[in-house]
């Protein structure tokens, strides 16, 4: 077997490099955003192995995306090397090697993303790469030992490379077009929500009070849609008169609402963390459609930016929230701006985010979850969470969140010895219910029908025990003890911790 020659192995890194400076280069045009080849590539990845990228996504959560960007990386990384030789091999003039690595790199960039400006920028970074790598320099050199051409080939694509590289992290220092959701004040009405939310909290270590500190998210695309007011609206078609477009301010000019909801993912173990409350501000779903003439039908499915859609029982949706903000600021692009629906009592992947189109149909259809072995549109199930566990010499405090979608939590039931016996736990004060956002001083209609509560218990203890919850929704019904598994509806069973003393 032969081996390759230096020739060849400096060839060969070129390729890498010129692999590194296509993906920079992409990058640089096109920003953060869909239009990057590695997000397209991504998608590529992620629709051509639906089992492994559901699995994935499900049961890795925050590692998933990471995980597919790094695997999509490397693939791009060896197409660009490879296009890169191959220009190489058979074009031996400098200015048309490097005209054929832009072409064949542009052009499966092109393909990968469908963006223009991410093809050309990816092509261009790979063809300044070689151009260089293969360009004679004078730089001056005294006479005597002069730096080996092959390392002097490598040394100058790294050059522009790194160059590009570093155009590309200064890109990326941008702030989005979208607003960002910790510059912008908050809204004074909805300081006073958050504002009692606070008041009513637990305060637990290591547990998020009524009003999370952060927000969790699952999405199916690696680079989220990056999409402002101007160039985005939202349009309601399918069964209806006509097909209704409509503007972000025309949605906010409408009676529009602020609620507290919470979401958890159907993915989220049964004591896992992917579970989260904040205040939101949107208008009803109900009066979108109303607006458009939408008529009664069987089902409704909604059609996100990233080609995520999931598709909802008409009753489930009405009742539903399409949100612009977020904790009394404007909604993040990484929670789905410029809009996003709300579901009440659904698992968080149905809640779609980066809304452009409501269809209203006269048959149902499976989501994308669906299509992948989950069962999409499913209610949450009821879970009593232990997060926070303290134990001072006998002094013992344990407590968590519950929740139970629309039904609400009525009871929070603790076992100190393993489930013999039961006792109460303390429960906060339900949240406030909506408000109008147009009212000047608005009252909150009752309590929220979406969210959850904290609890906590205190006890004594001097040796050695197992701590069990449940809880007990606002229809006196328990949580279930028998335990399941997340896929493909969500996990069921009682929490428990064994704690030393």
């Amino acid at each position: 077997m032969n081996r390759p020659s230096s020739a060849q192995l400096v060839d060969a890194g070129i390729g890498v490099i010129a692999g590194v400076a296509a993906l920079a280069g992409s990058l640089l045009a096109a920003g953060d955003s869909p239009a990057f080849v590695g997000a397209g590539a991504a998608a590529v990845v992620r629709d051509t192995a639906p089992g492994f990228v559901a699995v994935g996504v499900r049961s890795l959560g925050e590692l998933a995306q990471p995980l597919l960007v790094a695997t999509t990386g490397v693939l791009l990384l060896g197409a660009y090397a490879t296009l890169t030789l191959l220009a190489g091999r058979y074009v031996t003039d400098t200015s048309t090697r490097a005209l054929a690595t832009l072409g064949l790199v542009g052009g499966l960039t092109l393909v990968l993303s469908g963006s223009a400006f991410g093809a050309l920028g990816a092509g261009i970074g790979s063809a300044l790469v070689v151009g260089a790598a293969n360009a004679t320099l004078d730089l001056g050199r005294p006479t005597g030992r002069e730096t080996p051409p092959g390392r002097r080939r490598l040394l100058q694509a790294a050059g522009v490379a790194v160059a590009t590289l570093a155009a590309s992290a200064i890109r990326l220092r941008e702030p989005a077009s979208t607003g960002d959701v910790d510059r912008e004040p908050r809204d004074p009405g909805a300081a006073e929500l958050l504002s009692a939310a606070e008041d009513r909290s637990f305060s637990l270590p290591d547990t998020d009070p009524l009003v999370s500190d952060g927000f969790y998210t699952v999405d199916i695309a690696s680079v989220d849609p990056n999409l402002g007011p101007s160039d985005w609206d939202l349009t309601v078609t399918g069964e209806v008169p006509e097909e209704r477009t409509f503007s972000l301010s025309e949605l906010q000019q409408m009676e529009g609402e602020r609620r507290f909801v919470t979401l958890r993912c159907v993915s989220d173990p049964l004591n896992g963390t992917k579970i989260d409350n904040a205040l939101w501000d949107g208008v009803p779903v109900s009066s979108v459609l109303d607006e458009a003439g939408a008529p009664e039908s069987c089902c409704v499915t909604l059609h996100a930016a990233d080609d995520y859609f999931v598709s909802f029982p008409r009753e489930a949706l009405d009742d539903g929230l399409l949100a612009w903000g977020m904790n009394g600021r404007p909604l993040p692009r990484g929670h789905g701006a410029p809009l996003r629906t709300l579901v009440p009592g659904h698992w968080g992947e149905t809640n779609a985010k980066w809304l452009t189109e409501i269809e209203i149909r006269d048959e149902p259809e499976k989501g994308y979850w669906e299509q992948r072995g989950w069962e999409g549109t499913g209610e949450v199930k009821t879970v009593a969470k232990l997060h926070s566990t303290t134990v001072d010499g006998e002094a013992v405090r344990v407590g968590g969140h519950a929740y139970a979608g629309t039904d609400g939590i009525s009871a929070v039931e603790v076992s100190t010895d393993g489930g013999d016996s039961w006792t109460e736990a303390a429960l906060t004060d339900p949240l406030p219910g909506a408000v109008p956002l147009d009212a000047e001083n608005p009252e909150p209609d009752g309590e929220a029908a979406d969210a959850w509560r904290m609890w906590q218990h205190e006890y004594e203890a001097t040796e050695r025990h197992e701590v069990v919850v449940r809880a007990i929704d606002g229809n006196g019904e328990r949580q279930p003890e028998a335990e399941s598994d997340l896929r493909p509806s969500g996990p069921t069973g009682w929490v428990s911790e064994t704690i030393q003393i």
